[in-house]
């Protein structure tokens, strides 16, 4: 069987931005498993694998706009200090997570404290990347009716969230 739209992948992964020093990787024997064709990982990635068997292995590189797209300026923010907890020691590189209005979790990162205000950045940490997947495929299944309705992969003993 190979990788394809609508099947569960098992990857082992390990991920570099060109230096080598690696930034994320699946746990050893704990490939991440997703739903492929999903858009549960990054385009670029989940092209590349196409067509890949289980025990394949490749290095992929992955261009910012096949990644997390690249780094947009409007993503850039100053905010009031005023909208963070009082007691909060906010620092440059700091990563948070907001709530809209609406209800909505957005991870947010903090580029610059100056006094009242703050500069938050809203876009990807890995936004305007070059990625560097080292990957090996270690199973490939159809995906049940169940993944397919839920848009995503079920552990080994069910439905996992």
């Amino acid at each position: 069987m190979k990788v394809g739209k609508d099947r569960i992948v098992a990857l082992e992964y390990k991920l570099h931005l060109g230096d080598g020093d690696v930034i994320d990787e699946s746990e050893p024997g704990q490939p991440l498993s997703y739903l492929h064709g999903g858009g549960q990982i990054v385009p670029g990635l989940e092209g590349a694998l196409e067509g890949m068997g289980v025990g394949e292995a490749k290095k992929v590189v992955v261009n910012p706009a096949q990644g997390y797209g690249e780094h947009e300026s409007a993503g850039l923010q100053e905010v009031p200090r005023s909208m963070f907890p009082p007691d909060s020691e906010l620092r440059p590189g700091m990563r948070l997570a907001a709530q809209t209005d609406g209800g909505e979790v957005i991870p947010i990162g903090i580029r610059e404290v100056k006094g009242d205000t703050v500069l938050v950045d809203l876009n990807h940490p890995l936004a305007g990347k070059t990625l560097h997947f080292d990957v090996t495929v270690r199973d490939i299944r159809e995906a049940t009716e169940e993944e397919l309705s839920h848009g995503h992969a079920h552990g080994p003993d069910g439905h996992e969230h």
